[in-house]
């Protein structure tokens, strides 16, 4: 049976359906976007996000400039002598000929090298630097290399192999994150300043860092498959791009299980990437054996990236960055010289066109691709390490990079862009109003103050009598019902059986407040991608109700029953004296404001 697919392929040309699927494939890379923004903002603390946010965007908008200015021509300009494209404004003097689905899709490529190095330089860059390296990163830095393997030049020519960016866009991106955020210098408490030993800094929202990373698997179909030339290619692509990374998070997921007692979700969401990142240079040469073992190296590596970096090189690098592009970019470009085979549907096109010249060494091919997969990657570390270094030291020495100290304890936000917060919902009390117009006195259930009843205390004669009751002789020895404010401190799995065991005893007026604090203990040790998380203030609910006709003595073993389980953190009852309460809406005092409108 022959699809709809195949049809239109047989009366048009692949040609023209490949340029379809080139510019949706182009779509999807910019999608991925998205998911970088999101991985960086869920991974870091809430008070970067706009700035996160601001800078992703920027990373394109800069990038497309500076593509449009001169990185497209060094990238896809005619070659000389096999290191760099022609300079030319081709885009603007010969528009009608000009190739525009090439530039679209050469510029998604572009900019995702740049927003790589967003991640590990997070929470302490300043933005105008940041715009700075960005400009230099997609005019200069990743248009020559390339240009060396996907512009005709002196890799291609040799026949180093790298389909969709492995080596050209990962490993370049990892480098320039791991340069830059070495002469950054980590964020503050990120390391112990006595023993050097790495603080885990958990990330803000996991949540929304594993949307970006779905969106980043999802839009890496794109990455991937959008070169393809046949349809068989592009359905061997989304087999191995589907494989690598589901491996790598599986062998990451018992890795961390084993190594930290639980499997770590950061982590497995690193290794996703990591899984994708390792497939990228080979996915059109390998198989589905090989995509397989590729990915459950690439699951081990991205644990040790991180490891290495916290524990040994004393690098922040927020997400990972350097661990998941870096790291898994070299093997997964090394790892083309392994397993590369005949079987997989883009190895002819690839050899036929010159992009490799022998099967992997597993594969029976010898020495020959593994060390022109040596030299490749040889050349482009040592381009990308010169060039970002230079640009760093300049940018270093003239604009400076980092914030200062007040500024990062602030948070990027409010310093560079003027952010109160990300999230309205977060933003300080102090900046929340009433919109304009709105009359407090229209709310339900209030009662002007000037309209307020004036209550006299009358006997208690026909009221409960309070538990407790002092006598006041200055009073003539009049009654005076004992308040008593009860303050307990418990877990928060605990506070639905707490309030239901309280209100089954009469008491129906609760103050709840989520608090952090810690008893004798300090708190608890726990793991966060590897490093320890020393949780010194914990979560906890604090319920505060004050009472006269319930005896206290009840309250409190009411709440112990309620909150007992025998382990440390059960929590704290206190109990405290209250001078006086007054109800607002009617004036009530003492005993009387306490009871409800049909208990009087």
């Amino acid at each position: 049976m022959t699809n709809t697919v195949t049809v239109l392929a047989e009366s048009t040309g692949f040609s023209a359906v490949n340029t379809i699927w080139v510019l949706l494939g182009a779509a999807l890379v910019f999608f991925m976007q998205a998911g970088f923004a999101m991985v960086e903002a869920g991974f870091t603390r809430a008070k970067n996000s706009g700035n996160i946010i601001m800078k992703n965007l920027m990373d394109f908008c800069i990038g497309t400039v500076m593509f449009i200015v001169i990185g497209y021509s060094l990238l896809l300009g005619s070659d000389v002598g096999g290191f760099f494209g022609t300079p030319g404004f081709d885009i603007f003097k010969n528009y009608s000929d000009f190739d525009f689905s090439g530039f679209v899709f050469n510029l998604v490529f572009c900019a995702t090298t740049a927003t790589i190095v967003s991640g590990a330089m997070a929470e302490r860059t300043k933005f105008i630097s940041y715009c700075v390296y960005s400009a230099v990163i997609s005019a200069v830095i990743y248009p020559i290399e390339a240009h060396w393997t996907w512009g005709g030049g002196f890799l291609a020519q040799m026949g180093f192999h790298d389909f969709a960016g492995s080596n050209c866009i990962h490993m370049v991106g990892g480098i320039c994150a791991l340069i830059g955020a070495a002469m950054l210098g980590p964020r503050i408490g990120k390391f112990s300043k006595r023993t050097g030993k790495p603080h885990a800094i958990p990330g803000h929202n996991l949540t929304i860092g594993a949307l970006g990373v779905f969106i980043l698997w999802l839009g890496w179909y794109g990455f991937n498959g959008a070169a393809a030339t046949s349809l068989e290619d592009l359905g061997s692509i989304f087999l191995t791009t589907t494989i690598a990374p589901a491996v790598a998070t599986v062998v990451c997921m018992i890795f961390t299980w084993i190594k930290y007692g639980k499997p770590d979700v950061s982590m497995c969401l690193n290794a996703s990437l990591a899984g994708l990142v390792a497939i990228t240079a080979s996915c059109d040469v390998t198989d589905c054996l090989g995509s397989f073992i590729i990915g459950a190296v690439a699951g081990v590596l991205v644990v040790f990236g991180v490891w290495l970096l916290d524990y040994k090189l004393k690098i922040d690098d927020p997400v990972g960055a350097v661990a998941v592009h870096m790291m898994n970019g070299i093997w997964g470009t090394f790892a083309v010289g392994l397993f590369a085979t005949k079987s997989a549907p883009g190895f002819q096109i690839a050899l036929d066109g010159g992009a490799i010249k022998a099967e992997g060494l597993f594969y029976g091919g010898g020495f020959t691709q593994l060390g022109l997969q040596l030299i490749g990657m040889g050349a482009t570390i040592a381009w990308t390490v010169v060039t970002i270094t230079i640009t760093f030291l300049v940018i270093k020495n003239t604009l400076g990079l980092r914030v200062s100290a007040e500024e990062e304890l602030q948070g990027l936000d409010s310093v560079e862009h003027g952010l109160s917060s990300a999230y309205a919902d977060f933003m300080p009390a102090g900046n929340m109003f009433y919109s304009a117009g709105t009359s407090v006195e229209t709310l339900k259930g209030n009662v002007p103050m000037d309209k307020a009843v004036e209550v006299t205390n009358v006997s208690k004669t026909s009221a409960p009598k309070p538990a407790a009751f002092k006598e006041n002789k200055a009073e003539e020895k009049t009654e005076t019902a004992k308040l008593t404010k009860v303050s307990i401190i418990c877990k928060q799995s605990k506070f639905e059986e707490l309030k239901e065991s309280l209100n089954n005893i009469g008491v129906n007026g609760l103050t709840v407040t989520q608090v952090l604090g810690c008893g004798t203990q300090k708190g608890m040790t726990t793991k966060y991608r590897g490093a320890e998380l020393d949780v010194v203030l914990l979560p906890k609910m604090k319920v505060e109700v004050v009472v006269s006709a319930v005896p206290v003595e009840e309250v409190i073993e009411t709440a112990k029953k309620a909150l007992y389980t025998g382990n440390i953190g059960d929590g704290k009852i206190f109990v405290y004296d209250v001078e006086n309460v007054v109800k607002v809406r009617t004036g009530d005092s003492g005993f009387d404001a306490l009871q409800s409108d049909d208990e009087l």
